[in-house]
């Protein structure tokens, strides 16, 4: 068995004396885990850092196999070590691609979007944190539990949407909402793809999306929370936003 594709390495681990087990996310392939011969050596040290993007070979005898990657780069992440907020931006979506996707199976819609937002982060843009809010809203999409934020749950109205019902992941308008206002999650317009965003409504943002993550994905985490380099990243952004992060639920 043997196929050819392009990846971003996601995940690696030491195996036995020289190898390395290692997780990368494929254009074609979708996650998908394979020794690297060598993989544990100064050598290769360089090129299996989470974030680069490779040429893939993978070879195994059988397809159920766990095979074998030889693994050529194609990008480097290194500009991201220079900045610890984007450092743990690129940990948040190694870590949510590792525990969002099913081994082997394809995730084409997520490809394009990974890559720049990785980009965006790589280049210092000051509105990469609304980047990832909204790539977590695709990769609730892509995993099956997406948002219905066009119209209000309520009146069925377009306009002056302010909140997202906790149970339905529906929109409600401010007419719509009425006396519940208080049982809603606020909606930062910015979701709603009307222009920029400031860091508190990042956050609110990241409370919504972290909301429905966590009670879409119960049965993958089976209870416990998600991926700690996602709390880390949403910590450090409530710092720069001021915001006590007991009030980020």
């Amino acid at each position: 068995m043997e196929w050819r594709d392009e990846g971003l390495l996601i995940a690696l681990r030491p195996h036995g004396e020289a190898s390395a087990i290692v997780e990368i996310f494929t254009l074609g392939h979708g996650r998908h885990a394979g020794v690297v011969r060598g993989g544990g050596s100064r050598k290769m040290a360089a090129t299996l850092q989470p974030g680069t993007q490779l040429a893939v070979v993978w070879r195994a005898r059988l397809d159920d196999h766990l095979g074998a990657f030889t693994v050529e780069p194609l990008q480097s992440r290194a500009g991201l070590m220079e900045d610890r907020l984007a450092l743990l931006g690129l940990g948040a979506v190694c870590a949510m691609l590792r525990l969002a996707l099913p081994e082997r199976a394809p995730a084409p819609g997520l490809w394009q979007p990974t890559l720049g937002l990785l980009a965006a982060m790589e280049a210092g843009a000051a509105d990469w944190p609304l980047a990832y809010l909204r790539w977590e809203l695709l990769l609730l999409e892509e995993t099956g539990f997406g948002l219905d934020l066009s119209r209000c749950a309520v009146t069925g109205a377009r306009d002056d949407l302010a909140y997202v019902s906790p149970r339905s992941g529906r929109a409600v308008s401010r007419a719509g909402a009425g006396d519940w206002a208080p049982r809603l999650l606020p909606l930062p317009v910015a979701m709603l793809g009307q222009g920029p965003a400031d860091r508190a409504e990042v956050m609110q943002g990241l409370a919504i999306t972290g909301h429905f993550l966590d009670r879409g994905w119960q049965p993958v985490l089976n209870g416990r929370s998600l991926p700690e380099a996602r709390t880390r990243l949403v910590a450090a952004l409530a710092r720069q936003a001021g915001t006590a992060e007991g009030a980020l639920g």
